[in-house]
């Protein structure tokens, strides 16, 4: 009986050890920020309002988690309507042909501390390319609702002419590399 007993315990040990859980972006407290040197002199800074995601954690830290988020591409602010619509079009990002900027992670290795390095596709117009980040782990606490929520953050560069956005080429006015920077908070489903 004791064996039994000591069998049971382990199993639902195990089935509880690995249970995943869902963490779905809470928008209201999440950012999707870029800027861009603009004329070598100066920057622009914008954001895009509308994106959605979720990570999926096989256990009670980000080990092993799966990220997926989407960026609604006519969502993108600058502050400029007529740079915005600029932004839109065959110029950059062909938002009526190209609507999403899609991210799926492949893999997730720990570093240091808070620290982890996030390798996914990054899927930008019709290009596709591998891409490794750095992500710093907030990590979790309750919210005012008594959720679990999870926080964290990652700022890396894109060369935007490795997705075809090739309206200035040489780089002169709009420069190649967008700076981004993501804050996110989950909340657990």
């Amino acid at each position: 009986m004791k064996k039994v007993f000591l069998t049971f315990v382990f199993a639902f040990l195990s089935v509880v050890g690995f249970a995943q859980s869902t963490w779905n972006v809470d928008p209201m407290h999440s950012s999707v920020n870029f800027n861009i040197r603009h004329m070598g002199i100066s920057f622009v800074q914008g954001r895009f309002d509308k994106f959605d995601g979720n990570v999926v954690t096989p256990g009670a830290n980000l080990d092993n988690a799966k990220f997926n988020f989407t960026v609604d591409i006519n969502s993108i602010n600058t502050g400029v309507e007529m740079r915005d619509n600029h932004l839109k079009s065959a110029d950059f990002f062909e938002a009526e042909k190209f609507p999403a900027m899609k991210f799926e992670s492949t893999s997730l290795t720990k570093g240091k501390n808070n620290t982890y390095t996030l390798k996914g596709k990054l899927t930008i117009k019709d290009v596709t390319k591998e891409i490794s980040v750095p992500v710093t782990y907030g990590g979790v606490t309750k919210n005012q609702q008594g959720k679990e929520v999870l926080g964290f953050q990652t700022k890396f560069t894109v060369n935007r002419l490795d997705y075809n956005i090739k309206y200035d080429p040489t780089g002169a006015g709009v420069a190649k590399d967008v700076d981004v920077n993501l804050y996110f908070e989950l909340v657990k489903q």
